[in-house]
């Protein structure tokens, strides 16, 4: 059963891919060997990639730039690090 259902999925091949998506060969192959995308491997060069994988992927949002939280990290200039170690001067 499961056979049927991978033979009768449409395949594109890599440049097609990249052409539909926008993204180049070489992140659909990278996307392929991640698992993110669905395809066949022939020969550990060749790709095909399943064209309802590639829609499945391309309607989720993908942000650009680093994951996680972003780090609040002030960095101290002379000026304001002697400042702060200065004793307070008399006025008189």
């Amino acid at each position: 059963m499961q056979n049927e259902r991978e033979t009768t999925r449409q395949e594109l091949s890599t440049t097609e891919a990249s052409q539909i998506s926008g993204l180049s060969r070489n992140h659909i192959t990278l996307l392929l060997r991640q698992g993110k995308l669905e395809g066949r491997n022939f020969d550990h060069r060749l790709w095909t990639v399943y064209a309802d994988s590639l829609e499945r992927y391309m309607a989720t949002s993908h942000k650009p730039g680093p994951k996680g939280p972003r780090k609040n990290v002030r960095l101290k200039t002379r000026d304001t690090a002697s400042a702060s170690a200065a004793p307070p001067q008399d006025s008189a």
